[in-house]
């Protein structure tokens, strides 16, 4: 009776302190989400940042300095439910705008405009590469969330559920090419 006993609360034990480490991973991971979201949103507001900046230095000629300058804007002034619209849209008008390599050299030659051109380059780089780092942490989060003891024992609290940042992301052809 005794070692029965001792066998039950032997494997209770073991079951709480799994349920414990997998509850502990989940919390990390939301915690990397977390991490993960606000490098996300830190690249997408230089990039729009430097984007706006490019535009207002008037190397630009007038009509892509508007489409630039106002995507840029719209991209830093959106809710959060519209914010995945305004970036693609962002970076829709970085690939008309940068859609001839002769756009970029026209920037690189103006005074200072090859540390724009630079930082451009550097922030259409960098935008794919944190936006790929948040969605990945967002699908391990929703596969452990998916396995059954986490329904059942409600691991992940009240913790939402964690969304992809899902938007258009692929850098202007003479920008990306810079970068190589």
């Amino acid at each position: 009776m005794t070692a029965t006993l001792i066998w039950i609360l032997v494997a209770l034990l073991a079951i709480g302190l799994y349920l414990s480490w997998t509850a502990g991973r989940l919390d990390r991971l939301h915690a990397r989400i977390d991490a993960a979201r606000a490098a996300l949103d830190a690249q997408l507001l230089r990039r729009a940042s430097v984007a706006q900046e490019v535009a207002t230095s008037g190397i630009l000629d007038p009509a892509a300095s508007i489409v630039l300058y106002e995507a840029a804007h719209a991209a830093r002034q959106a809710e959060e439910e519209q914010r995945e619209v305004a970036e693609s849209e962002l970076s829709q008008a970085l690939r008309a705008v940068f859609a001839d390599p002769r756009q970029v050299e026209v920037v690189r030659e103006a005074p200072g405009g090859d540390e724009a051109a630079r930082e451009l380059t550097e922030a259409a780089r960098r935008v794919p590469m944190a936006r790929r780092f948040h969605n990945d942490a967002v699908g391990a989060a929703r596969r452990l969330r998916e396995h059954r003891k986490v329904r059942w024992f409600r691991l992940a609290g009240h913790a939402p559920f964690p969304l992809a940042f899902e938007m258009d992301d692929e850098p202007p052809a003479a920008l990306a090419d810079r970068a190589a």
